[in-house]
């Protein structure tokens, strides 16, 4: 057996977020392929300076053949605002991953921003340094969307992986190698480690990558409890509308923390009997939208909110307390709550309210997020002690501000204690700072090399950063029977072979780690020791070939999902065969018209998946554990599509 070390580098440079909350945009190189991870906007300017620079990756605008492909964390706008501008207005035109969720919501949420700042500032869709409501579509169509722990194989070169984030519906975090070397980044965008009233902790592997790119964007803190911060939050709202008779401004996202603050106002409210006498409103329409993607995607969503909707049949998203709200109640008499879009207090309703009550020392301003330096958000945190102060929105306009501020986070970002606990579970060789101010990543840079003993970086945008790793090359025994069907499968032969030895049951070959197209065999690994060396011994076979080697008996692990037609959306067929020919042409539409085949007049087969319509009550899918990542795909498409049916049916 011979294993080879050779020495390789990662290289990595922030655009946006080094050194700095916003514009988050980090280009990474690994092997012979280059990633952009996040493509976000900075929320504090409304220039140039609100999208990366781009001209740093390429002066001619060859972007696509300088990144190999694309991946944004999650839905924010500091994290995928500057998308549709890359794509439709520079030209990039290569592959770009987010999670299902993502894909969903961001174009709301880019739409609802262009929306707003046309509003602002006239059309300026067409103008150089934006995008249109068309880029935005075209945009999203580009996107290939991914389940948690899906592996995608990009080149036959890199593997890209999401785990699961928290922070808001859909955000994941993503592990990506390269398969030539074995190089590894896990790139974290942001992530909470600690679970909430609607969405799970962070988790990820001990992947060991060779770099951690983390978000540090509360590296210096430690938060009070939770349960202490939720009482402080209903109390200092109760002080203001019970009274004092004021009204309460809560600048939200229009999904994330605003569903968390929900829930847990809806039960105060019923606890303190308040009902309507003091009303809550949420501006931006966006509360029916939000019930449908936490519907939709469930899955991402924590154990009590799946148990109270499949067990107890109610939604903890529809709040009979809370209120659509319009701007005609803006200058109402009386105490309200107002949760209001966006986060920042840099445009949109929230902005507009807060100048209207500012000035009233009986109404009070609840930043329940961080607000990044240049918003009117941080302006008004920055004067929070002060009884009177002039707030400057713009060059043109100032706000008198007499409401007291408040600040309580229910930020949903890992604190001190949740960044350290994803490096101890992770176990990285080399550890990145991003998404950060940078005082207090200096400060953390040096807790995390005293802690660890490990490497860590801090770089400012435009910084380059190298890091070495090692790559380790070693012979496999690989079954004959393995060889000769993964050859018979492709004319194509395997093009870095050097050395082949057969014998009635292996063949011995040595990889070279070269720059040729490779051939991938799939089969069992088995590792033995050896005892005359310290590395093992490694075997690879079929499957049956290494139940037998083991000692093990083969098992065929299967699953069933039956997903329920509602009477809404059956009722409204006209016959059983219109449902069943509407879910073959979609299913034709994502795998292929020769990929399914029809065992009986009332079910579809696709590899081991099997979809099985038990109408009117609801259609089965079955399938077995080597078609995972399909089934649940199929499962994910039928799920969207009768909610889809059904809403459109309601309408």
């Amino acid at each position: 057996m011979s294993v080879s070390s050779s020495s390789h580098h990662i290289k990595v440079v922030p655009l946006g977020a080094g050194q700095d909350v916003g514009r988050s945009c980090v280009i990474v190189t690994l092997g012979r392929k280059t990633i952009m991870f996040d493509c976000g906007m900075h929320m504090g300017y409304n220039d140039e300076r609100r999208f990366p620079d781009f001209k740093f990756i390429s002066k001619n605008g060859q972007f696509t053949q300088t990144i190999d492909c694309v991946i944004i964390s999650h839905f924010h706008l500091d994290h995928c605002g500057a998308l549709p501008y890359f794509t439709e207005v520079c030209g990039y035109d290569g592959p770009i991953y987010m999670t299902y969720p993502t894909k969903a919501i961001a174009p709301i949420l880019l739409e609802d921003y262009r929306r707003v700042m046309v509003d602002r500032k006239g059309d300026i869709s067409s103008n150089q340094g934006f995008f249109s409501s068309e880029d935005i579509k075209n945009c999203i169509k580009k996107v290939q969307a991914l389940n948690l722990h899906q592996t995608v194989i990009l080149d036959d070169e890199l593997e890209i992986k999401p785990y699961y984030a928290g922070h808001v519906l859909g955000a994941a975090m993503f592990y990506v190698k390269d398969l030539a070397t074995g190089a590894s980044v896990v790139y974290t965008g942001d992530y909470n480690m600690t679970a909430d009233r609607h969405l799970g902790s962070a988790t990820i592997d001990r992947c060991r990558p060779d770099l951690l790119i983390t978000e540090t964007t509360y590296a210096t803190t430690i938060r009070d409890s939770k349960s202490s911060r939720e009482r402080d939050f209903c109390k200092q709202i109760y002080d203001t509308v019970v009274n004092k008779k004021g009204k309460v401004l809560i600048p939200v996202f229009a999904l994330g923390r605003v569903q968390e603050l929900c829930i847990l106002l809806e039960t105060y409210w019923e606890r303190k009997n308040l009902g309507k006498s003091v009303p809550i409103y949420f501006s931006a329409g966006m509360v029916e939208k939000a019930n449908y993607y936490y519907q939709l995607y469930i899955n991402w969503t924590n154990e009590k909110i799946k148990t109270t909707l499949f067990d107890q049949k109610r939604n903890l998203f529809n709040f009979s307390n809370i209120l659509p709200f319009e701007r005609a109640l803006m200058d109402m008499p009386g105490p309200m709550v107002l949760f209001a879009t966006p986060g920042m207090l840099h445009a949109g309703m929230s902005l507009e309210v807060f100048k209207k009550w500012a000035s009233s020392e009986n109404n009070k301003v609840i930043l329940p997020g961080y607000c990044v330096e240049g918003t009117v958000g941080n302006k008004v945190l920055r004067n929070k002690d002060n009884k009177h102060s002039k707030i400057e929105i713009d060059s043109r306009t100032t706000v008198d501000m007499r409401c007291e501020v408040k600040p309580i986070s229910f930020s949903a970002h890992a604190d001190a204690k949740g960044i350290l606990q994803l490096i101890r579970t992770a176990q990285p060789k080399n550890v990145m700072l991003v998404h950060g101010e940078r005082d207090k990543m200096a400060f953390f840079k040096k807790k995390i090399e005293s802690e660890f003993k490990i490497p860590c970086f801090d770089p400012p945008n435009g910084c380059t950063i190298k890091i070495k790793t090692d790559s380790y090359v070693s012979s496999v025994n690989v079954s004959l029977n393995l060889l000769k069907r993964t050859l018979s499968s492709s004319s194509s032969q395997l093009s870095s072979p050097v050395t082949s030895t057969m014998s009635d049951t292996s063949s011995m070959f040595e990889f070279n780690n070269d720059n040729q197209k490779r051939k991938k065999i799939e089969g069992i690994l088995i590792s033995k020791a050896n005892g005359h060396t310290n590395l093992p011994d490694l075997s690879l076979l079929e499957p049956g070939q290494a139940a037998r080697e083991l000692g093990l008996r083969q098992h065929t692990l299967s699953f069933t999902r039956k997903i329920p037609i509602s009477p809404l959306t059956s009722g409204n067929m006209n016959d059983s065969a219109n449902l069943f020919h509407i879910i073959t042409n979609l299913l034709e539409k994502q795998f292929g018209k020769d990929s399914l085949s029809y065992p009986s007049p009332q079910s579809i087969s696709l590899k081991s998946i099997k979809i099985t319509f038990d109408l009117p009550n609801f259609i089965s899918v079955n399938w077995l554990l080597t078609d995972e990542i399909e089934g649940e795909r199929v499962c994910q498409l039928l799920d969207h599509h009768l909610s889809t049916l059904k809403l459109n049916m309601k309408q």
